[in-house]
């Protein structure tokens, strides 16, 4: 992927979820559109798994189905509040945020050539960025995390990677 496809990749996702930002319940078709683009990501995670050693593989894959649930959950959890008056959305709106936030970083990563070939993980949540998987160097590390913490809109960065072959 190039940097113009990631970047309308990650504003999709924006737009996706921005829909849910509103005060009003989606309707069936924004809902199903908002489901959809969760298994769409997921079925993406899980594809970026694939390459990965068998270990680092199951644990990408256990991380795509739980972050997939939980997306499922707060849409299902948003849908349900904002049907009931006098509901806030600001929690969707965070959502949103976040989930444009763990779009672009991955971009950003996927875009470095050194880290490239890495096997990192990006999840974020309040605007905190979660860095985790399998990188070649404590540069690459170091590397990853001022990668992530260029991109606007994250607060903080939780550094969770592991050097290969110093488990």
């Amino acid at each position: 992927m190039n940097k113009s496809t990631l970047n309308a990749l990650a504003v999709s996702i924006g737009f996706a979820f921005s829909i849910g930002a509103s005060a009003a319940p989606l309707s069936s078709a924004e809902y199903k559109s908002a489901r959809d683009r969760i298994a769409a990501e997921y079925k993406s995670d899980r594809a970026a798994c694939a390459a990965m050693s068998s270990e680092a593989r199951s644990r990408c894959y256990s991380d795509a189905k739980s972050r997939q649930k939980a997306a499922r959950a707060e849409l299902d959890a948003d849908q349900k509040s904002a049907a009931a008056p006098g509901s806030n959305k600001q929690k969707a709106q965070v959502y949103v945020d976040d989930s444009v936030i763990t779009a672009k970083v991955k971009a950003a990563v996927f875009e470095d050539a050194s880290l490239k070939s890495a096997e990192i993980n990006v999840e974020t949540s309040k605007g905190v960025v979660q860095l985790s998987g399998f990188v070649r160097s404590r540069t690459d590390i170091n590397k990853a995390v001022v990668v992530a913490r260029r991109i606007e809109g994250v607060r903080s960065v939780k550094n969770d990677m592991i050097v290969k072959g110093q488990q």
